[in-house]
């Protein structure tokens, strides 16, 4: 086995636990991204042996993933409260410091989040570190402001491109790939916050709840014991 279907297996594991905790009667969040998709695919398993649930997804691709595969999709437009949310990361450490957004759907994914009263993430090993380090960290930017934010955030912040166009998320928004030091993860997150023009980014630092990491087959749960909504 190869080192890509290896990650893969883990993620698949990853994503069966985090899925084990939904229950009948449940409205679920459908995080996005290659992990995010086999818990999709393995949630709507379960729908089809019987189980119950609705979802609102946080992009395109999982919402037609989804009821492609016979989940009941609902506009989160609607939607106040989500019982659970399972969704993937590209990096996350012991204190469930995450970062998210390669996929591009991290605005949507933190307002899902925060209607939540769980979010799980779903990990293959290659993802879970001490810290989270210095990293690329993905910022959503209104059109307008695009040229004034990626002068305040300087050389580091790079746009998304797909080819030579421009990359867009599902809400129309470029994004700036913006690689920082995180010694202080809340730090870089309200100066962020805090810049006109940002409408959002993938450092998630109050969000997760609890965390399955899969290793070689092997799934460990950490557990955020002190996070409140």
């Amino acid at each position: 086995m190869d080192q890509q279907d290896s990650a893969d297996r883990d993620k698949a594991a990853a994503a069966a636990a985090a899925v084990a905790e939904v229950e009948d009667g449940m409205l679920v969040g459908l995080g996005t991204g290659s992990t995010a998709a086999h818990a999709i695919r393995l949630l709507a398993a379960r729908v089809a042996d019987g189980l119950r649930i609705t979802a609102v997804a946080t992009s395109h691709a999982s919402a037609e993933q989804a009821r492609a595969a016979g989940i009941r999709v609902l506009d989160f437009a609607q939607v106040a409260r989500v019982d659970l949310t399972i969704d993937g990361a590209d990096r996350i450490d012991p204190r469930l410091f995450a970062i998210k957004g390669a996929g591009g759907a991290m605005l949507r994914e933190k307002i899902v989040a925060a209607a939540s009263d769980r979010m799980v993430v779903i990990a293959d090993g290659s993802k879970y570190r001490q810290a989270i380090g210095d990293a690329s960290v993905p910022v959503e930017v209104l059109p307008f402001a695009l040229a004034s934010v990626a002068a305040r955030l300087g050389e580091g912040a790079m746009l998304r491109q797909v080819g030579r166009a421009p990359y867009h998320t599902d809400n129309g928004n470029p994004v700036l790939d913006w690689n920082v030091t995180l010694d202080d993860p809340r730090a870089v997150a309200s100066r962020l916050d805090a810049m006109p023009g940002v409408l959002g980014h993938g450092l998630f630092l109050d969000q997760v709840d609890a965390a399955y990491v899969a290793q070689d087959g092997v799934v460990t749960r950490l557990e955020q014991r002190s996070r409140s909504h």
